[in-house]
């Protein structure tokens, strides 16, 4: 039997008119401004203007374990989910309404290897092709407003160079929404003596330049716009810092966002309301969709379900130690997403074997899962469900050998199916949800960070190696202990930490698969995003601009004459 590709179910899918799915959510057509017939932009003024939905509005967080390079489905689920929490809210006539809260896709993975970020099967959200492409034009947005600060900054050192800006302690970098390595490291400047001042520069992909961290992290326009300002671009020739309100860019960065800061409204297949807005990665950046789209959503819903990007290593300890912290936002539950795919592979299963039982590799990989768990539920307080995501290669035997390993932790499990049977294959899971927050409500929220900004900056980065990695210890580099030392002596140092690592592995090495142990963080550099009120902690190998692999997706997406588009997953 021919499996109908995501791109093929979507295309197949009706579509509700935006203004309906508004409606659903109480929001009337002249509180929308749509872009065409299936996308819109909210105002959250207008939104906030109405009395809350829900005055004890539920947060619940997606995240997962380690994943394989080919993704585990953790969208898929997230939106499976919501579709599922929509049908039993159905089911028992409560009146409770369910609004899904995602990133925007990058294109750069789009074209390259990982995907786009819109679901999968049954569980899409839609319209699909417009979400994985340009969709509202936010990331164009973001990318010109970095791009402007960049252009203003190497044209004030050419022109006379007033602030006595040092051009070889120029931080701020371009930024495109690309998959280009050749871009990683560059010369500017180079020409005639018209042509600006030559000096070492490159590129980051947008998706994880500051001006994203702080859109996603600012409460609205007047706090983005401050925070632009904030933004630490370079220090001067006696080594003090110059931002970017020194270079009056802030105004015209802000103005050029002014309408992507609207969050945008979507649909699932299944019609639950779906609001996507922000796209930083979680192995770069701090992987969380943005805070105005996460608090409209909990105005108008009664339960929010929104995830955070690759493992919980990584985007559920940003999502709590950073967007949590900077926006007072405390989630009420996690749902940790695994399959017995990367389970098995976590194990030192092979590829192309994964399909097939194989209950040792199976038991060595369990420990990721557990390691996952124990961190929600330890270090940060969560009340935690586990959902696994189901393959038709998934045995009996190994499903077994989960649930008993999650009932030794005092977790429940439910399996999912969410991208064969949409909704319907997520039910088991949102009525485990449903039940395990109500139990919650009956108590204390016992959320909790996993170390005090205060912390030097030294021990903080110690401290989520130690807690949430399970590291011996942290290996500084001589570059990154300097830099550490200026950001102390420029009182800097009293923000979250970001810690840019591989998402493939507990530690900064992809290789070592599992619960690892013996192993040591190794920090090669550090940089301060002073806009979005935290420090980027850069270990490993992992780079800030991703490259093409060696036949990306590119190559197989396609239209035709009459705008219709092939390829696209």
């Amino acid at each position: 039997m021919t499996v109908a590709s995501d791109i093929e179910i979507a295309q197949k899918a009706t579509l509700r008119p935006i203004i309906e799915i508004a409606e659903k959510i109480g929001l009337s057509a002249d509180k929308i401004e749509p872009y065409g017939h299936y996308k819109a932009k909210i105002n959250p003024n207008d939104v906030f203007e109405k009395p809350a939905k829900s005055q004890n509005s539920k947060l619940i967080l997606v995240t997962a374990i380690n994943p394989t390079p080919a993704g585990e489905g953790k969208t898929t689920v997230t939106i499976g989910l919501a579709d599922a929490l929509n049908r039993v809210h159905q089911q028992n006539n409560d009146g409770k309404r369910t609004i899904v809260a995602l990133r925007e896709p990058s294109i750069g993975p789009v074209f390259g290897i990982k995907g786009g970020a819109a679901g999968g099967g049954y569980a899409q959200v839609l319209p699909m092709e417009d979400i994985n492409l340009h969709f509202t034009g936010d990331l164009h947005a973001i990318g010109a407003a970095n791009n402007l600060l960049a252009a203003m900054l190497d044209n004030h050192i050419y022109q006379s160079n007033e602030l006595n800006i040092d051009p070889k302690q120029v931080l701020w970098r371009r930024a495109v929404d690309m998959n280009d390595r050749q871009l990683r490291n560059i010369v500017s400047g180079m020409g005639r003596s018209a042509d600006g001042v030559m000096r070492e520069d490159g590129f980051d992909i947008t998706v994880a330049s500051e001006v994203m961290a702080v859109f996603c992290l600012a409460k609205d326009l007047a706090d983005l716009k401050q925070r632009l300002g904030n933004i630490l671009v370079a220090y001067t020739k006696d080594k003090k810092p110059v931002y970017a309100k020194d270079l009056k860019a802030h105004g015209a960065m802000a103005a050029l966002l002014k309408e992507a800061i609207k969050p945008n409204l979507v649909q699932t297949i299944e019609g639950t309301p779906a609001i996507l807005h922000g796209g930083p990665f979680a192995n770069i950046a701090h992987g969380c969709n943005s805070v105005i789209a996460t608090r409209t959503a909990m105005h108008l819903a009664d339960y929010t379900l929104t995830e955070a990007g690759f493992g919980a290593d990584l985007g559920a300890e940003k999502f709590c130690d950073i967007k949590c912290r900077l926006s007072g936002l405390t989630p009420n539950a996690a749902v940790v997403v695994a399959t017995i795919r990367a389970l098995k592979y976590n194990g030192g299963a092979a590829k192309d074997t994964l399909k097939e039982e194989d209950l040792t590799a199976l038991e060595q990989g369990l420990p990721n899962l557990t390691k996952h768990i124990e961190n929600l539920k330890e270090v940060f307080g969560l009340p935690v469900v586990v959902a696994i995501n189901q393959f038709e290669s998934d045995t009996d035997a190994e499903i077994e050998i989960v649930r008993k390993a999650c009932k030794r932790l005092k977790v429940d499990v439910a399996l999912t199916q969410v991208w064969e049977k949409g909704g319907a294959g997520g039910e088991a899971l949102a009525k485990l949800l449903i039940q395990l927050i109500e139990d919650c409500d009956q108590r204390e929220s016992e959320f909790k960070f996993a170390y005090d900004t205060d912390m030097l900056i030294e021990h903080k980065i110690r401290t989520i190696a130690q807690r949430v990695y399970g590291a011996n210890d942290i290996d500084i580099s001589a570059t990154a202990k300097a830099k550490i030392k200026r950001l102390e002596a420029l009182q800097l140092d009293k923000m979250p930490i970001c810690i840019a690592k591989t998402q493939y592995s507990l530690s900064d090495d992809a290789s070592l698969l599992g619960r690892p142990t013996g192993f040591n963080i190794h920090v090669r550099d550090i940089s301060i995003s002073n806009g979005a009120g935290f420090i980027v902690v850069i270990c490993g190998p992992i780079m800030k601009m991703p490259g093409l692999p060696k036949v990306p997706s590119a190559e197989r997406i396609d239209v035709d004459e009459q705008g219709h588009i092939t390829g696209l997953f």
